[in-house]
């Protein structure tokens, strides 16, 4: 799926579990999540996270609650209120870990991008920068390069979309990026950078070529 933007073989195989062992329902709830997402199935994502319990989920050192999920579905269905109210609930938390860890950059990253569902844009975007600083790609190439992604989605969230395809573009261009044309194409968090040439552009620089299996 991240690789071609097909998400057919892993709603199969998704289903498949469903239906033959409904009891691994809470077992892979994160990946039953992140394919509702990629394929805007508000019903679906609901679903996944009516037994997401209190799994964190997210690439490497940077994970989110339930209750960030739940407004980035909000925010997804375009319902404001729904999106707002479990934003706060998860700033809350988040605030609780930056201020026990307060120079963990994935923390601080995932407070900022909370921050900005929330429309705290100066914070947010403070948030952002200090993350990359806290942990630069020099320091941690993985988890580095999430520090540039998600600056990037912070960006594109608060309205910054310059800034934001500045940074995708950057992220891309990483070898240890864990972007891909799956992800950028499909999960509803870079939604308002959809139909931007340049955003585009880095999208499609991501395709597979033409002839790949």
């Amino acid at each position: 799926m991240d690789w071609k933007a097909d998400t057919r073989p892993l709603h199969a195989l998704v289903e498949t579990m469903l239906k033959d062992n409904p009891g691994s329902a809470e077992r892979i709830a994160p990946t039953w999540l992140y394919l509702a997402f990629c394929e805007h199935d508000s019903v679906a994502a609901a679903r996944a996270l009516a037994v997401f319990g209190n799994k964190t989920s997210g690439p490497d050192a940077v994970q989110f609650g339930r209750a960030f999920f739940e407004g980035l579905l909000g925010r997804m269905k375009g319902d404001a209120a729904t999106a707002h109210a479990a934003f706060t609930q998860a700033r809350a938390a988040q605030e609780q870990i930056v201020q026990a860890q307060p120079d963990y950059g994935p923390a601080l990253c995932a407070l900022g991008l909370i921050d900005a569902g929330l429309g705290r844009k100066e914070d947010a975007l403070h948030e952002g920068r200090r993350a990359i600083e806290l942990l630069p790609v020099t320091k941690d190439s993985i988890n580095g390069a999430h520090m540039i992604e998600f600056f990037a989605i912070i960006a594109a969230w608060v309205g910054e979309k310059d800034l934001a395809c500045e940074q995708l573009a950057i992220a891309t261009r990483l070898p240890s990026s864990s972007l891909s044309y799956g992800q950028l194409k499909l999960f509803p968090s870079l939604d308002p950078l959809r139909g931007d040439p340049r955003f585009e552009k880095i999208v499609a620089s991501l395709a597979p070529k033409k002839g790949s299996p």
